[in-house]
């Protein structure tokens, strides 16, 4: 992006910011709720070393936005590994499952791609859309969240 294009940009953030969050933030109160965070832009497994990233990008008036709702490293760490997941895609085929511990793939006709992470149980206990996530991403979360074979 070009430094005048850069420039533009932050201009706009900041007066969209300005303008339309403080009413919607009053509401939430001193911590973002998960739901307010995702209405914000910012991904449940955000961490705050990246907001500290925020300033070399002029995105600085997101950092008090992006402390509500990140999470520290040593708590990221701390989350347990689930015993498996199933994996729901429309279409396309993936060696993932044998890198995986428990990763299961369903081809779903007609279904925007979802991530369910299951209990000791075998019962749901998280489930993420993850239409905008790419291959890597993916790999990087199931390599946080599950057992490599």
């Amino acid at each position: 992006v070009a430094a005048g294009q850069m420039k533009c940009l932050n201009s706009v953030l900041g007066v969209l910011f300005h303008l339309l969050l403080p009413a919607q933030i009053s509401s939430y109160g001193a911590e973002l709720s998960s739901e307010a965070c995702r209405e914000l832009g910012f991904s449940s497994n955000l961490l705050r070393s990246s907001c500290d990233l925020l300033g070399q990008f002029g995105l600085t008036q997101l950092d008090p936005f992006c402390r509500q709702c990140c999470q520290e490293e040593a708590q990221v760490e701390a989350r347990k590994h689930y015993p498996g997941a199933i994996l729901e895609v429309f279409q396309g085929e993936s060696d993932k499952p044998k890198m995986f511990k428990g990763l299961q793939i369903k081809y779903v006709r007609g279904s925007d791609p979802v991530l369910k992470l299951l209990d000791d149980n075998g019962n749901i206990a998280e489930e993420l859309s993850i239409l905008k996530w790419n291959t890597d991403s993916v790999e990087e979360f199931l390599s946080e969240k599950l057992d490599r074979i």
